[in-house]
């Protein structure tokens, strides 16, 4: 037995739960990334534009937080998930040989 058999068993190849190709895993976390420092900024200037008041410190606080928030949800990988059971098959169907 390969070190491959001993790896995968027998478990089925699920095909509808792998995950994105890396090319678009970077450009999704490229987005979201982008789209929250975009209201960083926005919190920014709107922290300038309304003046004194509550809502100034809501958005400095926005504008500080979002960098931590951006970093940690665009390092977050997209998995594939598990979410369906692949049904059984029939015992006597031939399969090919392992190599």
């Amino acid at each position: 037995m390969s070190v491959r058999d001993r790896r995968h068993g027998d478990e089925p190849v699920r095909i509808t739960t792998a995950p994105p190709s890396r090319a678009e895993d970077t450009a999704a976390r490229q987005r979201h990334y982008l789209v929250s420092m975009a209201i960083r900024t926005g919190c920014f200037v709107g922290a300038i534009a309304v003046g004194q008041g509550w809502l100034r410190w809501v958005l400095i606080a926005g504008a500080v937080i979002l960098p931590y928030v951006a970093v940690v949800l665009a390092n977050v990988s997209a998995n594939g998930s598990e979410g369906v059971d692949l049904p059984e098959g029939p015992s006597d169907v031939r399969e090919l040989p392992h190599s």
